[in-house]
Parts: C-alpha cells; sequence; structure tokens
C-alpha cells in the first residue's frame, strides 16, 4: 500500500507566539505540506509559519471558516490531491504529535472522518471555558436527536478523506465551520469515528470563547447552522 499523501490545514490569525511551537511538534514525516492560512493577523504570524517550514497562504477577510477555505483552495489547486487533509489550530491547545492517532481510524477502518475529542480525551483544567463545554454538549446533542449521529466534540483538530471534503462541500465562513462539517457528514452518511486527544491552555486569549461577544456569537452560528442544514 502507497503511504498515503496527508496535508495539514492551520488556520491562523495573530498566533505569533505559538504557530512556531505547533509546526515544531507536527510529525514531519508523515505529512506533505503544511499550509498555515494567515487570517488577517496583525502580527508576525506569517513570517514565523514561513521560518517554520509552513506555505503560508493569505486570507484577509477575517473568518475561521474563510482561513479553511482558502487552505482548501491552494490544496485543490495541486496537480496532485491529498488522501487526507488534517485541520488544525494555531493556538498550540492541541498536540499536533497526535496527528498518527486522529488519520489512523482512515487508514485502518475506513473511517470517512475523524474528529479528535476533548471530551473523551485528557482535557487539562482550564484549557474550556465553562460556555465551551456547554456549548459542545448542547451542539452534540442536537446533532444525535435530529440526525441520529453520535459526537461528544466539534473540537477542531481532525482529519477527513479528500474526497469525503469535496462532497461535503463546505461552505461556512465563520464560527460554524466545524459543526457544519459534522452535520453535513452525517447527512451524508459518512463513517465518522472519534479518538481522544489531549487538550492545554491555549497561548494567548481566545477569538471566540475568550470574549462575550466572540462567545455569543459562536453559539448562535454554531446553533443556526445545526438546524438548518435539517
Amino acid at each position: 500500500m502507497p503511504k498515503p499523501i496527508i496535508d495539514v490545514i492551520i488556520p491562523a490569525y495573530n498566533e505569533e507566539l505559538s504557530i512556531g511551537l505547533v509546526l515544531k511538534d507536527i510529525p514531519k514525516t508523515q505529512v506533505r505540506e503544511v499550509i498555515v492560512c494567515n487570517n488577517n493577523s496583525s502580527d508576525n504570524t506569517a513570517k514565523v509559519a514561513a521560518a517554520g517550514g509552513a506555505t503560508v497562504v493569505h486570507q484577509p477577510t477575517p473568518g475561521y471558516g474563510n482561513a479553511c477555505l482558502k487552505g482548501m483552495e491552494h490544496v485543490s489547486n495541486k496537480d496532485i490531491k491529498p488522501d487526507i487533509i488534517v485541520f488544525l489550530d494555531g493556538d498550540y491547545s492541541d498536540h499536533p504529535e497526535e496527528l498518527p492517532n486522529i488519520v489512523k481510524p482512515i487508514l485502518e477502518d475506513g473511517a470517512d472522518m475523524v474528529i479528535g475529542s476533548r471530551a473523551i480525551g485528557n482535557l487539562e483544567k482550564g484549557s474550556m471555558m465553562p460556555q465551551q463545554v456547554f456549548g459542545n454538549w448542547l451542539a452534540t446533542t442536537l446533532i444525535k436527536l435530529i440526525y441520529n449521529v453520535t459526537f461528544s466534540d466539534l473540537g477542531p483538530f481532525r482529519a477527513i478523506r479528500y474526497d469525503a471534503l469535496m462532497q461535503i462541500d463546505m461552505q461556512d465562513k465563520t464560527f460554524g465551520w466545524t459543526v457544519e462539517m459534522q452535520v453535513k457528514a452525517a447527512k451524508l452518511k459518512l463513517k465518522c469515528q472519534e479518538v481522544p486527544v489531549t487538550y492545554r491552555k491555549r497561548i494567548g486569549v481566545s477569538k471566540v470563547s475568550g470574549t462575550l461577544r466572540g462567545t455569543i456569537l459562536a453559539g448562535h452560528k454554531i446553533l443556526w447552522t445545526i438546524f438548518k442544514l435539517i
């Protein structure tokens, strides 16, 4: 069996203090390319990412989904497409060295998508705000009730087969990105699995859960996405 081609997409907004650490911990022998999507950063995120060996693409329009879509556009323009895309945050809250665990169910069990679940993994105290824990519980409960697919988390650390990602046809440009992927995968009856991941306190302040406005906007968008796709 030929070695699978794995590309990593990292959306990043003002992560100059953490992005180098993220890149250093990604198992280099496992991946073809790491794409850091510089999402209108006002700091040296792009410079640090390039110095760390990543391909930097620029998305000046703010939005988590916008950044991820820019990374997908870069990958889709390649002559040789990847077998698997891994999504990972740039704030060093995830453990990039766990990437082999994330892709393993795709390679060995025929999974289409794998979510790195913080809920069943090792969660460092204080790494998730109470509103994040509640929001994840509410969202995954609604997905179970409406779509009859069980998830325990909307975790950002995830892997998906490239052809499955193309089939899903991602559209969300902001906070609904992760839940859109999971809901559409459920509707398409893709084979989804979860693996436990380790999660630590992020470097810097979260742009979402770190502010009241961000929390409210993200919560509203996640719930709206779940219901609009029914």
